[in-house]
């Protein structure tokens, strides 16, 4: 296929779908903010300790190792064992390194150093020879039993200590954390070996691609598990995403599932998690100093004093986990915090009956409670709101009961507070809180530092603003804003009709500002009801800043709550929210949900392409260019409506009682659904993606066609046209044998790719063949006609060969371009396990167990006959129209039952090549 033969309309069309999916390509790889993550040092040389194994067990897993992290004189002290401290085991994920534990085993030391050892974490960590486990999942299983070896160690090393450990906390990066999970999977696993799961960016729900069925096998297993055992699961569980800067597992793949049974799990991203408040990619989220110090702080306050070991109290471990990443009240935590709180003491008492305040604090000597009667405010308001931007970790506010001028003892209410990055703040409704009197303020007297609070009395309604989002196909040509006019500190915008992950936006908030005040800091905070998946934003005012607006948890159907962008304002600034529709960002979600199943949509196009070149050949007696054909035949609506309409009867049940009798596997489409994952018009969305990546490809295989058979007429001799066709060749029983036998010896995807290979040598030889014959020819030969009728083959005896002429030489290239698009897809989906046998060959020759080796069995004899076969001895073949028929419903699978299992596809996509094959036979 030549550039000159290309219908320039078609090619505008395939031009427009790569830019469009260009822009959402750069939405999911570059359209987030900046790396904000401080990067975490360490104060002296980190050292590695191998911990020795059991011969049997180094002997049955060679590839793995055990370690202990330690730095300087620490790691000296425990060269000789036994160990004193509480065990955390760190697991690294795919391509992981043990020495990832570094990051939060030195912050950890160093928190240890401050308490002068009282208490101390011993972290080691698996070398899981950074296998490929993304990419091949049948180590999963291997990994997880070694880790369960590895936890009876570790414990073994603190024998007959006056405080030994009996359990292990874990943390897991990526498939880590998957792998700690499936722990609890194994028969003679006690659950009570873990006390606590920390994961760090780990798909949870599904793989990010299914490439091989160990990995869905297990992580079915994994999820199954954990949803039927539900009742009976005490391990207390975290999950932390990186946010939108993780385009390697999307953080919507990382929330745990909610059970009703099971409530000692959390998932939260690290943009909404206290004093991080940043997106962290996929590798920095083991190295982001924001969220490591936050996970050493959990670590050392779920220590309990009596056992000095991690406690067992799951009650008391979730409110740890809470405290430190879902809302942080700006107080150290404490398990029995008094709530009723002494306020005595030398100090002034000023009361303050106006509804808005403020106090700058600088240099104060004396103590000052500064008191709001709320008789007469809750009267006129519903809502009281008091900041303050001094950070530290005391009391700050309370509420008083029945008191005059002074109060002595009053309710704490500095633990109802949220922690922001600038200020601390408290917002109370005084419906609930009848028996109070007074609303305090504490300032405490300061030397040499300045700090300001600010208190307000407001009506929720004259603080609530809605503003419905605009329409998915607005395009961003128009826009809806409201104006904040009053001159608040807290407002709240709620953001109507927005609750779907193909929804996307830009909120732009343009702040205006009067009075001479220095440095006024804003504070813009999108918060998701459903998911802790908040994100804040901290602008100085004024000034115009963006927002993006998308999820990665959809609102659940029975959840009636409303997204919110929360306003911490400045009273001397005027604030104008708008917002529009982002249809780049649209594009990225459909990308970075959805772009895994690509693969699919591509093979979808390419098979429909192959049907119409094989029904070419059978109606008219040759082949068409492999644009024309795609472009014919690459129809979405020969596809979608049958996976619609299998969706629509599913929803009977005669029908699906039916399919489950006939042990058909669930449609990838109900799977979507299940996971929130349906985007309208998606499906039409990938097949034009998939029919665009079809067209290029076989443009980009097209030209190397041409130039490997330059290379070929450059360093031999020119090859003749074929005088003869034979079915059955003297080599291919030899050459098939042969790649079968590597295949059964060391990898399936190897043979298939050798195969590949082979018949790529095949088209080239042909190709060469054939450009030798037209230049061999006058300069303007007299075009042939090529008859529209398809021509009369008889089936010839065995002793006679077939010729091939240059035609059908020329219809044999077309024809083997199809087969050469469709099969690079395939090897394509094949070629992850081949990558994890080469990185492993050091350890074992043969891969085991091998998911593509039952596919080569069959591919590699089909792919060997094909490479042999020319049109001229498939035309008169009965078989023909059939097998140009058969990529149609095998299309349809592919979509049906490939898109959420890359796996299934060469399986479908290999029976219509089969029967190509058999054509030559039949």
């Amino acid at each position: 296929m030549s550039l000159h033969s290309v219908n320039p309309w078609n090619l505008a069309f395939y031009v427009f779908m790569v830019l469009l999916a260009a822009l959402g390509l750069w939405d999911v790889f570059f359209g987030f903010e900046e790396n904000k993550c401080s990067m975490s040092y360490m104060f002296e040389y980190p050292e590695y300790q191998k911990i020795e194994l059991p011969k049997k067990l180094a002997k049955r897993y060679p590839a793995y190792e055990l370690y202990l992290y330690g730095e300087g004189s620490y790691a000296e002290e425990h060269n000789i064992l036994p160990l004193t401290g509480i065990p955390v085991l760190f697991l690294p994920g795919n391509a992981g390194s043990y020495k990832q534990v570094r990051s939060v085993g030195s912050i950890a030391l160093r928190k240890a150093e401050d308490i002068d050892f009282k208490y101390h974490f011993d972290f080691f960590s698996v070398n899981f020879n950074e296998e490929l486990v993304a990419l091949y999942g049948g180590s999963l299983q291997k990994q997880t039993k070694f880790v369960h070896e590895c936890i009876k160690t570790i414990l073994k090393l603190y024998k007959g200590q006056e405080f030994a450990p009996k359990s292990v906390a874990i943390i897991g990066h990526s498939m880590g954390g998957l792998v700690a999970r499936a722990l609890l999977t194994l028969k003679n696993f006690k659950q009570d070996l873990i006390n606590l799961l920390i994961t760090q960016a780990t798909p949870h729900v599904a793989p990010v691609m299914p490439l091989d069925r160990y990995i869905t096998d297990f992580y079915m297993t994994v999820n199954n598990y954990w949803i039927l055992n539900a009742r009976h699961i005490n391990l207390t569980t975290l999950s932390v995403a990186g946010g939108f800067r993780d385009y390697q597992v999307r953080s919507g793949l990382t929330f745990l599932p909610k059970l009703s049974h099971h409530t000692s799990a959390l998932s939260v991203v690290s943009s909404a998690v206290p004093k991080t408040w940043v997106s962290t990619d996929h590798l920095s989220i083991v190295w982001c100093k924001q969220l490591q110090l936050t996970t050493v702080r959990a670590f050392f306050d779920l220590i309990d004093a009596d056992t000095k070991q991690i406690t067992q109290n799951s009650k008391k471990k979730l409110s740890v986990l809470n405290h430190h990443f879902i809302r942080h009240p700006a107080k150290h935590f404490e398990e029995n915090p008094s709530i009723i709180s002494d306020l005595t003491g030398t100090s002034m008492w000023v009361p303050v009956k106006v509804s808005r305040w403020t106090y700058v604090a600088y240099n104060e000597s004396d103590k000052i409670y500064f008191t709001f009667p709320l008789e007469n405010h809750r009267k006129v308001y519903t809502h009281a709101y008091c900041q303050s931007t001094m950070l530290d970790t005391s009391s700050w506010i309370f509420g008083c009961i029945n008191s005059t001028s002074m109060c002595r003892q009053g309710v704490d209410l500095s633990w109802k507070a949220e922690l922001l990055p600038t200020i601390k703040s408290l917002t109370i409704r005084l419906q609930d809180y009848p028996s109070l009197s007074h609303l305090i303020v504490y300032v405490p007297s300061i030397h040499g530092s300045k700090f300001v609070v600010d208190c307000e009395f407001f009506k929720k309604e004259a603080r609530s603003v809605q503003l419905p989002v605009t329409h998915l196909f607005s395009f961003g040509l128009s826009s809806r804003k409201v104006v904040l006019d009053a001159s608040g500190l807290y407002y709240n915008v709620e953001l109507l009709n927005f609750g779907q992950i193909y929804q996307a936006f830009i909120i732009n908030v343009v702040s205006k500002c009067s009075g001479g005040k220095e440095e006024i800091t804003s504070i813009y905070k999108l918060h998701i009801p459903w998911s802790y998946e908040d994100s804040l934003t901290i602008a100085q005012v004024p000034s115009s800043t963006e927002i993006s607006l998308k999820l990665h948890i959809a609102q659940p159907e029975n959840d009636s709550h409303v997204a919110l962008l929360k306003m911490y304002t400045s009273s001397d600034c005027q604030y104008e929210v708008t917002v529009k529709t982002s249809f780049s960002q649209i594009l990225g979600q459909v990308v970075r949900f959805h772009g895994g199943a690509l693969p699919a949509y591509v093979i979808a196009s390419a098979l429909l392409a192959y049907g119409g070149q094989l029904y070419s050949l059978f109606s008219t007696g040759y082949c068409l260019e492999y644009a024309a054909i795609l472009d014919k035949e690459a129809k979405p609506y020969k596809v979608d409506p049958f996976v619609i309409m299998i969706k629509f009867l599913l929803g009977y049940k005669w029908f699906k009682e039916l399919w489950d009798l006939l042990f058909l596997p669930e449609l990838d489409a109900i799977v979507l659904t299940s996971q929130s994952m349906c985007f309208p018009l998606v499906s039409l969305i990938l097949f034009l993606f998939g029919t665009c990546a079809a067209y290029w490809s076989s443009l980009l295989s097209a030209a190397a066609l041409r130039l490997l058979s330059s290379v070929w007429l450059a360093l031999r001799r020119p090859a003749e046209l074929p005088r003869d066709v034979r079915m059955v060749s003297a080599d291919l029983p030899l050459v098939t044998v042969a790649l079968v036998v590597v295949s059964c010896a060391t990898c399936g995807a190897l043979g298939i790719l050798l195969s590949y290979l082979y018949y790529v040598f095949k088209i080239v030889h042909l190709q060469a063949s054939l450009t030798a014959y037209k230049n061999s020819q006058p300069v303007n030969p007299k075009p042939p006609k090529r008859s529209e009728k398809k021509s009369s083959h008889p089936r010839d005896a065995p002793g006679r060969h077939l010729r091939v002429t240059a035609g059908e030489a020329e219809d044999s290239v077309r024809m083997h371009s199809a087969v050469l698009n469709l099969l690079a897809w395939i090897v394509l989906l094949s070629m992850p396990s081949l990558i994890y046998w080469l990185k492993n060959l050091r350890y074992y020759f043969k891969l085991n167990p091998d998911p593509c080796k039952p596919l080569a069995f069959i591919l590699i004899p089909t792919v060997v006959i094909l490479g042999n076969t020319y049109t001229v001895s498939v035309k008169p073949s009965k078989l023909l129209k059939t097998a140009s028929q058969f990529p149609l419903p095998v299309a349809i699978g592919v979509i049906a039952f490939g898109s959420a299992h890359l796996y299934r596809v060469p399986g479908f996509a290999f029976v219509p090549l089969l029967l190509h094959a058999l054509c030559n036979f039949m």
